[in-house]
């Protein structure tokens, strides 16, 4: 049998899953005075007793929130379970998914790890007399990606990555979503940093360039009202956050009330916090009664 608590129920994207609970009522009477926390609910054990266990599921309406720890989840619901599982303080730091940016340090680090292949390519560290075998082995690639028209899109630029994935070892995130997300923002970055022309492509010249192991990408900034902000940077713009990534301002994309109301914070305890916050209501209970 699985019963929940009052405080449990405010949350609104536990209701529907706790009207699908069927529980006869004289099991559901043992969780009556049990408080578990967000993400968390009221199970009765095989000697009839209260336990707080965190949720199996959630429901699968989205009402999407960025967490503490940067990661989107689907709704409130999912970010307190994952809080319960993992033993960890998470709390909602914006409505809506979390802003996934390529900042300078991950174009860098992209490009690097693609120059460091062709050179393991090569078998040698010597760049000078690898200069011309670079440019070949880069030709050769950029023929085979290629759709015909002599220039690289990012779709073909993310196949040819994709095509040496293993040996690239291209990790930018702990998670796999996020991790394509970043490739893909990475990719469009370093074709805007090379592309002479301004039209989305390179040129097998703009490609070799791109990767030159002698070329320096230049480091750029954001501009404000007249201000000058350093790479990652992050300001507000009414009720969305921007991020200053690779020279360009990113920001979320919700549609700002004319009041902006803020839900007020709740807070986040660990497992541990909560059974000892658990005991003191159940004991706060007793005496009241």
């Amino acid at each position: 049998c699985i019963e929940t608590s009052p405080d449990f129920l405010l949350h609104s994207h536990y209701k529907q899953l706790y009207h699908k609970q069927n529980c006869t009522k004289l099991l559901c009477s043992v969780c009556a005075r049990t408080f578990c926390g967000a993400g968390r609910v009221c199970v009765s054990t095989d000697r009839g007793e209260p336990v707080c266990r965190c949720l199996e599921k959630c429901d699968v309406s989205e009402h999407w929130v960025c967490g503490s720890n940067s990661k989107s989840y689907r709704n409130h619901c999912e970010l307190h379970r994952d809080a319960c599982v993992t033993h960890t303080k998470i709390h909602v730091a914006h409505r809506g998914p979390c802003l996934v940016v390529c900042l300078l340090s991950d174009r860098d680090w992209l490009r690097e790890r693609v120059v460091q292949w062709v050179q393991e390519e090569l078998g040698s560290d010597n760049l000078t007399s690898n200069a011309s075998s670079a440019h070949d082995l880069l030709q050769t690639y950029f023929q085979i990606y290629d759709n015909g028209d002599s220039q690289l899109d990012s779709r073909e630029f993310l196949s040819f990555l994709k095509h040496n994935e293993t040996a690239l070892n291209l990790t930018l995130s702990n998670t796999l979503e996020t991790n394509l997300l970043l490739r893909s923002l990475c990719v469009d970055a370093l074709i805007e940093l090379s592309d002479e022309n301004a039209d989305w492509k390179l040129s097998l010249t703009e490609f070799i360039n791109c990767l030159t192991p002698t070329y320096h990408p230049p480091e750029r900034k954001c501009a404000l009202e007249d201000e000058v902000f350093e790479d990652g940077a992050e300001t507000q713009m009414e009720c969305n956050k921007c991020v200053c990534a690779c020279g360009n301002w990113v920001c979320t994309a919700l549609i700002c009330s004319g009041e902006e109301t803020t839900e007020p914070e709740e807070e986040e305890l660990t497992e541990e916090e909560w059974s000892r916050r658990v005991a003191e209501l159940s004991v706060l209970q007793v005496k009241h009664l």
